[in-house]
């Protein structure tokens, strides 16, 4: 092509010649840019239609039969929609003769997928006279594919490929900014996949992402158009309905994911199964993205306490319950800090001789306004909170500083829960904790459930062994109420079965067949030479029972209430172990409904109560203010006519307690 000099931007007059020199550099420099700096030029004439045009953009259009050569700007390309700073056509710039500058264009025809960023201006002759533009490009297409694979990462999940929480988020928020936000606009689960933890701790991560690359496929498969899936993260999914959905198509929907999901999968040689668990929130006119997020978060939360696939639509008792548990969070919290928790004592008693062998430390907790709050409320609390790990260290510390002002012969059991079980720090808080009190390892008992199998078992017996090297013994707790634990005796060196007060319940009614199993157990816990531990006992003829087949210890409030250390110690120190049962016989008169306003004297202290049932020799009573320390206190109930009615307090629960009457009373109340 024959270079015009005015063409590249040298600007002369009539009498100014620009020598051929001149003229071969301007020409090396531009075949420069072209092969080595990615930019490109073209030429126009007066009307705009293309006069030159770089080869390496020319080859492009021919690829597609294509000639720009002499066609029209704006018919060869076309300002790119996306480039909203440059509103003005080509056409009004040839009209206007304005220059513009670094315009996103595309092709009008063929080259879809390129793009190329144009600069251009007018040019004159050394007369003055305009003939044409002239400009240059730059090619766009591998910054905008960057672009958008950066965009679409931006909102897509990299391991399955659906949408990640911000797409959902963001096709949420235009659904409830939408028009017909008045009503039901849309629903929102989100899944959690049951046993997916072992998956990954026992084949590794890769089948696991291969297992949630399947998951995806199959909800993504299930869900169909009517809805968009997207992850969450691990092994949280999320699925957002649009339009009006009603609870029975949404429970239909739920059944049919939890179904496909529940199919068994092989991945690497191997048959995987799991579950899922769904939440479900209904949005409302009020509703907003986090409000749904939120709802059907807690409403997954009750799913999964409900046991293995199950679905749970929000209620707006579960943001009450969330409050208070943060509430009770937040108040767990100051306890630690400010000693709240304290170790109770309960005997573990010698079946054959009724002598102390030793005691379990139980954790309670005083809230100075609450008063008593009860293990099974706060417990739960602190594992999902985290704080389990610390008030566990705790328990550990101070049971071996109790064991250390205790006679050499007794031991003290203390509860390891699964969470702590697995803490890799376990081990270095148990040895630090017997080293600072310099105590014999085997006085302390570690008692575990059978749940710590289910996270790793390999790393489980790790766990064992090297807590057995320290000296503890170990006791299973709970025995036989959740998994099945016979494969895991074999193995596991636990030095003691504790048979669960399940078992004990009933167990002296002919009909039942509880005597049986505890006799099983027994006889199973001998072959593998281990003692047993029946826990929770509260009548004498369940410890006739107990000791009858052949249990080696007894445990539970017929003997009496957990107990403060400073309370048991002086008996201790005199020489007193034998332990004898206060509790009444587990065969009882019948007992009358009778709800009846009353009152218990303590100290000729009087308290309010509700008589709930009444027989000739005790009554259940509903209370707010008694505490399991008053169990086998001496108080006077006064109803009716205002008589006292000497009684013994037998148990304390929940909200209610059992009293007998020193003396058989009459309930004719007609």
């Amino acid at each position: 092509m024959k270079i015009n000099r005015t063409r590249l931007g040298f600007r002369a007059n009539s009498s100014t010649e620009i020598p051929t020199g001149e003229i071969e550099r301007a020409h090396r420099l531009m075949s420069y840019a072209e092969k080595f700096e990615d930019r490109w030029f073209w030429e126009a004439d007066p009307d705009g239609c293309l006069t030159y045009l770089s080869k390496t953009v020319a080859d492009q259009f021919d690829a597609f039969g294509i000639n720009p050569i002499g066609n029209p700007i704006e018919k060869v390309f076309r300002v790119d929609e996306s480039d909203v700073g440059h509103s003005r056509s080509f056409k009004f710039h040839i009209v206007s003769r304005t220059s513009f500058s670094d315009h996103a264009v595309r092709a009008v025809k063929g080259l879809h997928e390129s793009c190329w960023s144009m600069s251009g201006r007018p040019w004159f002759d050394p007369e003055g006279n305009y003939k044409g533009f002239v400009g240059s490009g730059t090619d766009l297409t591998k910054t905008r594919n960057q672009l958008a694979t950066i965009k679409r990462l931006a909102i897509t999940d990299s391991l399955t490929g659906l949408a990640n929480r911000q797409k959902i988020q963001d096709i949420l928020e235009g659904l409830l900014r939408s028009d017909s936000a008045t009503s039901l606009t849309c629903a929102l689960m989100i899944l959690d996949l049951d046993g997916f933890k072992g998956v990954n701790d026992t084949l590794g991560h890769p089948v696991g992402d291969a297992l949630l690359i399947k998951v995806a496929e199959r909800l993504a498969i299930t869900v169909g158009d009517s809805g968009f899936v997207g992850r969450l993260g691990g092994d949280e999914f999320q699925i957002l309905f649009p339009g009006d959905r009603t609870e029975k198509g949404l429970s239909e929907l739920a059944r049919r994911i939890i179904e496909k999901i529940s199919e068994p999968y092989i991945l690497n040689g191997s048959t995987i199964n799991i579950s899922c668990s769904i939440g479900i929130c209904l949005a409302n006119g009020q509703s907003d993205p986090e409000f749904l997020m939120r709802n059907a978060d807690l409403a997954l939360y009750s799913a999964k306490t409900h046991g293995r696939g199950t679905f749970v639509f929000f209620e707006d008792e579960m943001l009450r319950k969330a409050i208070w548990r943060k509430q009770l969070e937040d108040q767990l919290r100051i306890a630690i800090t400010e000693n709240q928790l304290k170790l109770m004592f309960q005997p573990i008693v010698d079946t054959k001789s009724k002598t102390i062998r030793g005691f379990e430390a139980l954790l309670r907790w005083h809230h100075p306004i609450e008063g008593n709050i009860s293990p099974s409320v706060f417990i739960p609390i602190a594992e999902e909170s985290g704080l389990i790990l610390s008030i566990g260290d705790w328990v550990i510390r101070t049971a071996v500083q109790t064991l250390k002002i205790l006679p050499d012969d007794l031991r003290v059991a203390v509860n390891v829960s699964a969470i702590q079980f697995s803490n890799p720090a376990l081990l270095s808080t148990v040895t630090n904790a017997i080293a600072d009190g310099q105590i014999d390892p085997s006085r302390l008992e570690l008692e575990i459930t059978e749940s710590v199998f289910l996270d790793d078992e390999r790393k489980s017996q790790k766990t064992f062994k090297s807590l057995k090297s320290i000296g503890v013994r170990l006791a299973l707790d709970d025995f036989g109420t959740g998994y099945s634990s016979l494969a895991y005796l074999k193995d596991a060196p636990f030095d003691k079965i504790k048979i669960d007060q399940s078992f004990v319940k009933n167990a002296v009614d002919p009909r039942s067949r509880n005597s049986a199993i505890i006799q099983a157990i027994v006889a199973l816990s001998n072959a593998l030479g281990m003692e047993t531990t029946a826990e929770g006992l509260e009548y004498q003829d369940e410890v006739e029972l107990i000791t009858k087949l052949g249990c080696s210890q007894i445990q539970g409030f017929v003997f009496g209430p957990a107990m403060d250390i400073d309370q048991i110690l002086p008996e201790l120190k005199a020489g007193i172990r034998k332990m004898r049962p206060i509790g009444p016989k587990r065969t009882r008169r019948p007992r009358t409904r009778f709800i009846q306003s009353a009152k218990i004297r303590i100290n000729d202290n009087d308290t309010a109560v509700v008589i709930k049932n009444i027989s000739e020799n005790g009554a259940l009573l509903e209370h707010r203010h008694l505490s399991d320390q008053m169990v086998g206190i001496g108080i006077s109930l006064s109803f009716l006519d205002n008589v006292l009615i000497p009684a013994t307090v037998r148990w304390v629960g929940v909200g209610c307690a059992g009293v007998e009457f020193y003396d058989a009373i009459s309930v004719d109340f007609g």
